[in-house]
């Protein structure tokens, strides 16, 4: 795939309208002022028909795990294929698809990205890939419809980048054939307004030092007793993202809420596929950010006039601008390449998609960072809008693992391969 097809670009421009009429008028109450985004969510998947394509391949899925297939959408790899047959055009707009909100959505409100990807590919993706067939069932179709909000709560605040290593919150057996949990997540994705929260936790244990005691996750109802849910966070950036802690005292959950209801369904294993999927999609963010900043410094250097001239004249500005331009064109190939790749029935690995998320995170910042430079004074008001994009854009290196641990899965993979 070497561009986008006329559909994709005509559902772009469909989405573009949308977001220009429907969620700029409301950026501010967003951003600054803590609504809570949702609802506009809701009204962009039922205007484009997302919760009822979600709903249908939903059902599709069940039908068939129902029938004892493994419900899954994409072939299997483990048989040679023919590679026309798998990059049909069909197969490759629906490898697309998904990112083409992210992508629409990031030039103007990456937050929404943020909230929306945390409850539908996370939360609802977590349950749909290691949850039981009662699980899904029971939790995961309103999350992928986007009818409730889920969060994925594995960040503490002493386990950032050592997310199993430092983690605290436990689940202990209660004799009973239940768990009791214990702990406190921190920067959680949807945490104040959550209906649905995947738990990450160490199974306490007798006679097993911490690092040996398995990972296990549970799948919980926001107002269960000794569940808290704090009120949203001010944050530089992404503020349309409503991001908080969880508190568990003597949560008490019965076994129907283990994910996979078993306490080998969701380990590390879980959580590090996951951690792969976040990060493709942090790509297609930074392709929006990125379009947006570069169209808003070109239309701005033309028009700004120093010394008798537009500042598009002089040749460092020329300069940020072509350096803008060949980010955005290195990261819209990484997200092609991660179409193409779906679209042949594949998953990035854990070092390809650290790779596509290092360089998309750091092009976005610095290309954000540039278009700030460009607008001058201006960029530094808020009323420009460029400096939301600059602050917007630090979080890709930072969530989904930082920089530092991007460069970590990527070393490790190479030098494995020696």
């Amino acid at each position: 795939m070497i561009e986008w097809t006329e559909q994709q670009q005509m559902i772009r421009g469909m989405m573009r309208d949308f977001i220009e009429k429907e969620i700029q008028p409301h950026l501010d109450a967003l951003e600054y002022e803590g609504l809570p985004p949702y609802d506009l969510m809701r009204k962009m998947f039922a205007t484009f028909g997302i919760d009822d394509m979600a709903g249908a391949n939903f059902d599709k899925q069940i039908a068939r795990l129902e029938a004892g297939e493994d419900g899954a959408d994409k072939p299997s790899t483990s048989e040679p294929v023919d590679g026309d047959t798998l990059l049909q055009p069909e197969k490759l707009d629906a490898a697309a698809m998904p990112l083409l909100p992210t992508i629409e959505l990031s030039r103007v409100a990456p937050g929404l990205v943020t909230a929306m990807g945390v409850s539908v590919g996370l939360t609802g993706g977590a349950i749909m890939s290691k949850g039981s067939l009662d699980q899904k069932k029971r939790f995961a179709r309103d999350l992928l419809t986007f009818k409730k909000v889920g969060a994925w709560a594995i960040t503490e605040p002493n386990s950032g980048s050592d997310a199993f290593g430092a983690m605290k919150s436990t689940a202990r057996r209660d004799g009973e054939g239940g768990y009791i949990l214990n702990g406190n997540k921190t920067f959680i994705t949807n945490g104040p307004h959550a209906d649905t929260i995947v738990f990450i936790c160490r199974l306490e244990e007798d006679n097993q030092h911490a690092v040996d005691k398995k990972i296990v996750s549970f799948i919980l109802d926001s107002g269960m007793p000794g569940l808290e849910q704090s009120a949203p966070f001010k944050k530089m950036g992404i503020g349309s993202s409503p991001t908080g802690e969880l508190f568990l005292s003597d949560v008490r959950v019965s076994a129907d809420r283990l994910m996979g209801e078993s306490e080998d369904g969701y380990g590390r294993s879980g959580a590090k596929t996951t951690f792969s999927a976040e990060r493709s999609g942090v790509a297609a963010m930074a392709l929006g950010l990125v379009e947006r900043a570069l169209e808003m410094s070109l239309e701005y250097a033309a028009q700004r006039v120093q010394f008798g001239q537009p500042i598009s004249s002089y040749q460092l500005i020329q300069l940020k601008l072509a350096k803008m331009e060949v980010a955005r064109l290195n990261i819209e190939n990484l997200v092609f390449r991660y179409i193409e790749t779906r679209a042949r029935g594949k998953d990035l690995t854990l070092a390809e998609a650290s790779a596509m998320k290092l360089y998309s995170a750091q092009a976005a910042m610095e290309v954000t960072s540039e278009a700030v430079q460009i607008f001058g004074g201006a960029g530094y008001m808020r009323a420009t809008r460029v400096e939301q994009l600059m602050r917007d854009a630090k979080i890709l290196q930072i969530y989904a693992g930082t920089d530092e641990m991007q460069i970590v899965a990527i070393a490790k993979d190479l030098l494995g391969r020696a």
